[in-house]
């Protein structure tokens, strides 16, 4: 109990109140209060219905018997609050026992499903149990029924005797075994568990009794490796003896299923023979090797370039050959009209389509005559850029047609022409173009060729020429008659029922179709859904369309079209070879690829010290104008790499950096801001984010349409880096009379000027019987008293040399001025 202030708390039994329970009224002058307590404070309200003299009236309406300062509203709030917390501990006090209750629930749920798993592990244990005494004893009839099976015949009397003479001990103790053992499962019969190793139907549907069952297969094994060893025969597997391919290099996953082993056991191998490795790492061909004879198989080393035995070429039966159409070269000079010959031909405008009239890019075309026969056409261009891509226009080809303009003359492209076309030693026609010209002169073109070993038929040669014009259409169905002639000639066969192989004429990035690559099928068909392989590049063929710009399911020998389903753009030139299966050809472009790079980096790489020292002295000496080329086909950007690299002398040489097809992107963009190099763009544009990096980086980009501005641009800024030319001219000589000595300049030497004229800012040199001794500019030239800017031959001066003072009278003193001259690249 406790005293405060003349208020009396009496707190109840069980050691204090509880929250929200009344302890005990108090008085405090004329008013009844109640002491409350609940789980945060402790309340004082006024006692409801207490009143003067104990009336019962509520005390809310009676100021003067409420505590100083409460009002009705704040009297109506506190009592609210304690009814509210009286109701809240009621809730918890509820919610607690719930909770309780559940989790006692909880308790004896898991309680009963831990005694019904042990109880089921219990059954499942006896079960596996009584079958394996099954399974043994089975195993004992079966080996008893096997001995007396092979047994002989005629020693048959003998071993009867000893038989029945066990029978008595032998039967009872195994009827006792196996009442023994029924009586452990519960059957007293025992007739019923004779099947309980067999798979019923009902079981296999119902899951059966007694866990999971053995397959009929494994049950099969079981029963015949027993059969086996009761016959004194071997038990384990005939070990398979493989050839195992071992290259360079193996990862030990691919080396263990190379040899149909275990993972584990190859690593287990290899951890015995000290080398601590995984499945996923590498390991050279001796260690392989030396695994492969452990394991009892036989070796096969292979070199990586084995890879590309896949795609060798074999030769085709003369039975599966077939005819195929002609594939024709369009070779010549620029403008010679070897475009708009071709365009007569198939009614077309393809002129129109290319930068200047000229042709930059490697057409492919197929035309059906008037006859019905189908030719196939290659129109390559004729700017000397494009050497490279006219040579493989004349690897590829069967037939070149070479046109020369009658008013001109046979020009240094229609010579290269001709060299090519010697070389891929393929037939020749002259088309000579441009009849209609007012100038054309046909024989001045027959007896230029003569000059090349080239002599046409109405020189008594062998060349077929035929007189042609593009814009009137003459002469076009004579050349078209000797095309189909020299290609009956040729027997021009091919099998179509084979694996392609074509020739790559061009390849693009195409920014809807991704890379984009034109292929002239050489031997067998192309197919949608082939796998292939081409130069450093792999795909399967996702769409295929001819020149028409239509989708076609095959291409046949002979047939151009676009291919579709690269994983990169390859190589113009490149060969197609369509593989089996995608890892091989994925195989052969890794193999391919690495070797490319191995070889690049050997050609850049010096193999000795004095070879280093020399580069590195050579890269000194040699200024560099670095450059990014981005151009829309891989053929332009090539031949403009090739272009970049005959730029240049021994001082400046243009060093392409990075060459590519598709857009300029934002990555080319911070190559050529790390570098200081331009980028050059051929028929391509830079896009949105590359523009706006190249704004903030000051990056230049020039966009090119015709070769020839893009080489010119390139040779004008290459000529800035080389250094003036420095030209000396002489102007005069003056022979030293005697030589003075003035204070505070030394010695001057009086001379007198025989040749030439002497200058103030001219360079001097001291000769001394002929022999340069000193070279530099002069300090003063004085004629009499005054300085001067020249002397004029035969009059004398004086002459002080800047920092020299070792003159002699009789020396000669030649005076030169030198000259810088702004030299360009040729």
């Amino acid at each position: 109990m406790s005293d405060t202030d003349g208020k009396k708390t009496l707190g109840l039994r069980g050691g204090g109140a509880r929250p929200g329970n009344v302890k005990q009224s108090f008085s405090h002058g004329r008013t009844k209060n109640v002491v409350v307590e609940t789980k945060r404070k402790r309340v004082v309200v006024p006692k409801p219905g207490a009143g003067k003299g104990g009336s019962g009236s509520s005390s809310l309406g009676d100021p003067s018997r409420r505590p100083a300062g409460i009002s009705d509203a704040e009297m109506e709030r506190r009592l609210k609050a304690v009814q509210a917390a009286k109701a809240r501990e009621v809730e918890e006090a509820a919610q607690r026992a719930a909770e309780e209750k559940a989790r006692a629930e909880d308790r004896e749920r898991r309680r009963a499903e831990i005694e019904e798993k042990e109880r089921a592990e219990r059954e499942r244990e006896e079960s596996l149990k009584a079958k394996a005494q099954e399974d043994a004893r089975r195993k004992e009839e079966a080996e008893a029924a096997a001995k007396a099976a092979a047994a002989p015949p005629a020693a048959e009397p003998v071993v009867a005797r000893p038989a029945s003479a066990k029978a008595p001990d032998n039967a009872p103790r195994k009827q006792q075994d196996r009442d023994r053992d029924n009586n452990r499962r519960g059957n007293k019969g025992g007739d019923d568990n004779r099947r309980s190793g067999k798979l019923t139907l009902n079981q296999a549907l119902s899951g059966g009794e007694g866990g999971r069952q053995r397959s009929m297969a494994a049950m099969k094994r079981k029963q015949e490796r027993a059969r086996q060893k009761a016959m004194g025969g071997q038990v384990e597997r005939e070990k398979v003896m493989r050839d195992v391919q071992v290259p360079e290099a193996i990862v030990v996953s691919e080396l263990a299923n190379r040899m149909s082993e275990k993972v584990g056991e190859v690593v287990k191998a290899l951890m015995n023979n000290g080398m601590m490795v995984t499945q996923n790492q590498t390991i050279d061909a001796d260690t392989a090797e030396l695994i492969v004879e452990e394991f009892g198989h036989k070796v096969v080393r292979v070199s990586d370039a084995d890879v590309e035995d896949v795609i060798k070429e074999v030769e085709d039966d003369e039975k599966d050959l077939s005819s195929r159409p002609p594939v024709i070269t369009i070779m010549g000079h620029v403008d010679h009209g070897k475009t708009s010959l071709l365009d007569a031909i198939r009614n077309a405008k393809v002129v129109s389509g290319e930068a200047g009239g000229i042709t930059q890019h490697i057409g492919a075309y197929q035309v059906t005559t008037d006859g019905g026969q189908v030719l196939s056409f290659l129109d390559t261009p004729g700017h000397a850029a494009f050497t490279s891509m006219r040579s493989r226009g004349a690897q590829v080809t069967d037939i070149v047609v070479l046109v020369v303009a009658a008013d001109d003359a046979v020009m240094p492209q229609t010579i290269e022409a001709i060299n090519h076309a010697k070389a891929a030693k393929v037939p020749m026609i002259v088309a000579i173009n441009k009849i209609d010209r007012p100038g054309a002169d046909p024989t001045k073109v027959r007896t230029d060729l003569l000059q090349h070993e080239v002599i046409v038929e109405q020189m008594s040669g062998e060349v077929q020429d035929v007189e042609v014009s593009a814009i009137t259409g003459q002469g076009l169905d004579q050349l078209l008659e000797a095309i189909a002639l020299q290609a009956e000639i040729l027997e021009l066969k091919a099998n179509s029922d084979r694996a392609a192989v074509g020739a790559v004429i061009e390849a693009q990035l195409d920014v809807g179709r991704g890379p984009v690559a034109t292929v002239l099928v050489q031997n067998g068909t192309l197919r949608q859904g082939d796998i292939f392989v081409v130069g450093e590049q792999y795909g399967k063929v996702r769409a295929l369309i001819n020149d028409k710009g239509e989708r076609v399911k095959e291409a046949g020998p002979s047939v151009p079209v676009e291919v579709l389903g690269l994983n990169g753009t390859p190589e113009a030139g490149d060969v197609l070879n369509v593989t089996g299966t995608e890892a091989q050809a994925r195989e052969i472009a890794e193999y391919r690829a690495n070797a490319a790079k191995d070889k690049r980096a050997a050609a850049g790489a010096a193999t000795t010290l004095e070879q280093l020292m020399a580069n590195a002295k050579a890269d000194e000496n040699v200024s560099e104008l670095p450059i990014l080329v981005k151009a829309d086909v891989q053929g332009s950007a090539e031949a403009i790499v090739q272009a970049m690299e005959k730029i240049g002398n021994d001082e400046v040489r243009v060093r392409v950096l990075h060459s590519g097809v598709g857009a300029i992107t934002e990555t080319d963009v911070g190559l050529a801001e790390a570098s200081g190099a331009p980028i050059m763009g051929f028929n391509v544009r830079a896009n949105a984010s590359a523009r706006n990096t190249a704004n903030q980086k000051s990056v230049e980009i020039r966009y090119y349409s015709v070769i020839y501005d893009l080489v010119d641009d390139v040779k004008a800024a290459a000529s800035g880096l080389l250094s003036a030319e420095i030209r000396e001219n002489f102007i005069g000589y003056a022979n030293i009379k005697e030589v003075f000595k003035v204070t505070g300049v030394g010695k001057v030497a009086g001379c007198l000027v025989t040749e030439g004229v002497a200058r103030r800012s001219a360079g001097v040199r001291l000769l001394r019987d002929n022999v340069v001794i000193h070279e530099g500019t002069l300090k003063t030239l004085k004629r009499f008293k005054d300085e001067v800017a020249e002397v004029q031959s035969g009059q004398e001066c004086g002459m002080a040399f800047e920092n020299y003072d070792d003159i002699r009278a009789d020396d000669v003193i030649e005076i030169f001025e030198r000259e810088e001259i702004t030299r360009t690249l040729s």
